[in-house]
């Protein structure tokens, strides 16, 4: 065995990884999950009854789903097995489930751990679905996707689905904590860059310990200040993957923050995107929809500013072209809002399917030929601008048709003047023709 250690290049007694050596050895070590793990939480009560259901384990790297994945193993009595979907096929599954076949029939309950379970294919993950009814195998799933969108409904229904969170400033903390009594010695950092070094880990305890690792490694009893550390270390970048559902999560996120009217909150959607490396035009898209969605008439400006602002991305680029996208940001969260536009669209699109053969009141059809003027075309029509206030209150919906009522314009903004304008011509309508 020294021999394959050697030809790797490891020592056959290489001191494991600081992550590794204080990996938690009980429920009650882990930090951050107090929610799940806890004695009144889901998974501490399975635990604590020594009856496991099969679940999935939702969250982000470094949050502890491996260990909390051995640790129930541990607290039941199971035996782990542990596979992981970026490695594993289909022959390999085969051989897992009847390890664990085995292993039943003598009496032995089998956790079967599967890292990155939404890698699996949907053909694949119908193959869990026999083993999972039977209780051959007690499914633990890890997944950093939204199991909604990247796992089968069947398996979700077998399975309970535990959300663990991010670990906060407090979890990063005491997992400093537990490195420097470990190490017997203080990491060389004052406080301001302590915190900074716990802002690096963006709530991934594991990327702390390795960070914490390498600091341990340097050699130096004089702490370092924010900037020193640095230069020192490389500052993780933002967990953010455009094809996913942290896409989704941050563009409605800025959606709904320029609606609440929160140019603050926006902004800073706006730049957790842009840092993420989204596509600073997709951006725009949906910028000009909620220019149309959610400003509307109430400030129509708001419109051409963000066509314009990305108008303007595509001659500057980055990062002169994102400050015209952060403009338009700004602008449209403090602006007036009304959505009357688009509710009244939709109100006229469902009228429109449900009378779509209905023909225009024959006094407003053109009549280019004698045949068409004989019957009736364009008869009586009044020609608005001849008319004293410029509306002559005519029906322009289809004979027979009742008059809908799709557009309320709010008193809001540039749009209470609509308002104003459409009562009075309302008005007269009632007492037109």
């Amino acid at each position: 065995m020294s021999d394959l250690f050697q030809a790797a290049g490891i020592a056959p007694h290489a001191p494991a990884p600081l992550a590794d050596r204080l990996r938690p050895q009980s429920l009650d070590e882990v930090v951050g999950q107090e929610h799940l793990l806890g004695p009144d939480g889901p998974i501490g009560r399975m635990a604590a009854a020594h009856r496991l259901a099969s679940m999935i384990l939702w969250g982000p790297p470094g949050t502890g789903k491996t260990t909390i994945a051995r640790l129930l193993a541990k607290a039941g009595g199971y035996e782990f097995m542990q596979i992981s979907a970026v490695f594993s096929g289909v022959a390999d599954l085969k051989k897992a489930f009847e390890q664990a076949r085995m292993r039943r029939q003598s009496g032995q309950s089998t956790l079967l751990f599967v890292d990155e379970i939404h890698r699996f294919n949907r053909a694949q993950q119908d193959g869990f679905l026999p083993f999972v009814e039977e209780g051959i195998v007690t499914l633990v799933g890890a997944t950093t996707e939204n199991p909604s969108f990247e796992l089968n409904g069947a398996l979700l229904s077998r399975c309970q689905v535990f959300v663990l969170k991010r670990l906060d400033e407090t979890s990063l903390e005491a997992l400093l904590a537990k490195a420097e009594a470990a190490e017997n010695r203080k990491l060389p950092v004052d406080a301001e860059a302590r915190q900074v070094l716990i802002a690096m880990a963006d709530g991934d305890g594991r990327y702390l310990l390795t960070l914490t690792e390498t600091l341990l490694s340097i050699g130096t009893d004089t702490p370092l200040n924010p900037t020193q550390l640095g230069q020192l270390l490389q500052k993780r970048r933002p967990a953010y993957d455009k094809d996913r559902e942290e896409h989704y999560n941050l563009i409605s996120a800025l959606h709904k923050s320029v609606r609440g009217s929160d140019p603050d909150a926006a902004l800073y959607w706006l730049a957790r995107m842009l840092e993420g490396g989204e596509d600073p035009l997709f951006i725009a898209r949906r910028l000009v929809r909620m220019a149309s969605e959610d400003i509307g008439a109430a400030d129509p400006l708001s419109l051409l500013l963000t066509t314009a602002a990305k108008d303007a991305y595509d001659f500057l680029g980055s990062p002169e072209g994102e400050l015209a996208l952060a403009q338009a940001v700004v602008h449209m969260a403090s602006a007036p809002k009304s959505n009357a536009v688009y509710t009244a669209y939709k109100a006229a699109r469902r009228a429109a399917k449900e009378t779509g053969s209905l023909m225009p009141p024959s006094h407003i059809l053109n009549a280019p030929t004698k045949l068409m003027k004989t019957l009736g075309y364009g008869d009586g029509y009044a020609y608005d601008h001849d008319v004293e206030g410029g509306v002559s209150g005519q029906n322009y919906f289809p004979d027979g048709m009742a008059r809908p009522k799709f557009y309320e314009p709010k008193p809001i903004g540039a749009e209470a003047k609509v308002k104003d304008r459409l009562d009075h011509w309302n008005q007269l309508r009632r007492g037109g023709k």
